[in-house]
C-alpha cells in the first residue's frame, strides 16, 4: 500500500483548479470527472465553459470554483471561443507580444452542448486544427434544464421528452457515437475517458495536453438525478458500463486504435440497468436488442484496433 502511495502521489497533481465548496448534486461523476481532467492540464491552462450543469455548479455570483482563466459562453459555441483564444495567443507570441510557453486550451460542454446545439463548432475547430483539446461531460441528457432527451441518450432511457409510455419506450434511437464522429476528422487524438478508472484518465488528458493539434476526450458522467441511481454507485455504474460494453475505454492516436479495457465476457447488461431508474421500464426483447448492438459495436472496435496493428 505504501508503494502504491508513492506512485499515485507521483502521478495525481496535488494541485486542484476544480475546488470544492461548488453545487453539483450528491454523487454527481461529472463533476469528478471534470476535476481530474483539469488535474492533469494544470495551472497553465484557459477554459471555456458552455452553458450547463459544470457552469451552474461551478460558477454561482459572485463564487466561483475555478481556480485558472474560465470563461462562460453560450450552449453551443465554447469550441468557437476557445479556437479564438488559441489564435489570438498564437498571434500575440509570433509578434513578441505575449512571451513563448505551453498553454493549454480546452473547452468542453455537456451531451447537450456537443452531440447537438454545438455540434457543427466542435467539427469546424477540429478540422481548423486548431491546438485545443474539447472535453464533452456526457450524462447522456440535457440534465441542467429538466432531464430532455439529447442525441446521446441512449435506445429505451425516460426523459421528460422520451417518457417511457406504451406506444413508445423511452428513448426510441441509438446513441449517437461523437467519439467515432471525431475520429472521421483525422485529428491527432481522440479518447474515451472514466472517472471510474482515473489514473487512465489522466494519463489520456496528459496526452491530449501534449499533442500538437486538436484533441477530443469523451467523458462517461453518471447523473444520479436524471439516471435515478443512488449517489453512492456512480463510481460502481462506471466500471460496469466498461465491464458491459457500454462504455468502451478506447484512444486513437494518429488514426492507431488501443483499447485499454478487455473483458474477456461481457458482464450481463442487466447488472448495469438495474441500478438505473430511467431502464427499469424496460423489456427483456429490448434488453436482448440492446446487448447485440453492444456487441456488434465492440466487435468492430476490435476489428479496427487489428487492422491498425497489421498497419504498423
Amino acid at each position: 500500500m505504501e508503494k502504491f502511495n508513492v506512485f499515485a502521489s507521483r502521478l495525481i497533481p496535488k494541485e486542484d483548479y476544480v475546488c470544492s465548496g461548488h453545487r453539483a448534486c450528491q454523487g454527481c461523476a461529472e463533476v469528478l470527472a471534470m476535476r481530474l481532467v483539469h488535474k492533469a492540464f494544470g495551472r497553465n491552462t484557459i477554459a471555456a465553459s458552455a452553458t450547463g450543469c459544470m457552469e451552474i455548479i461551478s460558477s454561482p455570483f459572485p463564487e466561483t470554483a475555478w481556480n485558472i482563466p474560465w470563461i462562460h459562453v453560450a450552449f453551443e459555441n465554447s469550441a468557437s471561443v476557445c479556437s479564438g483564444i488559441e489564435s489570438a495567443y498564437k498571434a500575440l507570441m509570433r509578434k513578441g507580444k505575449y512571451p513563448k510557453r505551453k498553454i493549454n486550451f480546452v473547452a468542453y460542454g455537456g451531451d447537450g452542448a456537443s452531440a447537438d446545439i454545438g455540434f457543427q463548432f466542435i467539427s469546424g475547430a477540429m478540422e481548423r486544427g486548431h491546438n485545443m483539446t474539447y472535453v464533452t461531460y456526457d450524462n447522456e441528457a440535457y440534465m441542467n434544464t429538466g432531464i430532455q432527451r439529447s442525441s446521446s441518450t441512449p435506445f429505451g432511457a425516460a426523459t421528460t421528452t422520451s417518457p417511457a409510455g406504451k406506444v413508445v419506450p423511452g428513448q426510441p434511437t441509438q446513441k449517437k457515437n461523437m467519439t467515432e464522429i471525431m475520429v472521421a476528422h483525422k485529428i491527432p487524438y481522440v479518447a474515451t475517458i472514466n472517472p471510474s478508472y482515473p489514473f487512465d484518465l489522466l494519463r489520456k488528458v496528459k496526452k491530449a495536453a501534449e499533442t500538437d493539434g486538436p484533441a477530443y476526450l469523451h467523458a462517461y458522467s453518471v447523473c444520479p438525478t436524471g439516471w435515478g441511481s443512488r449517489p453512492e454507485v456512480g463510481i460502481q455504474l462506471g466500471r460496469l458500463a466498461v465491464e458491459t460494453g457500454v462504455f468502451p475505454l478506447y484512444e486513437v492516436e494518429n488514426g492507431k486504435y488501443t483499447i485499454q479495457e478487455k473483458p474477456e465476457e461481457f458482464r450481463a447488461l442487466r447488472d448495469y440497468l438495474k441500478l438505473q431508474r430511467r431502464f427499469k421500464h424496460m423489456t427483456d426483447d429490448m434488453i436482448a436488442s440492446v446487448e447485440k448492438n453492444i456487441k456488434a459495436d465492440y466487435e468492430l472496435l476490435l476489428k479496427k484496433e487489428q487492422m491498425t496493428k497489421e498497419g504498423d
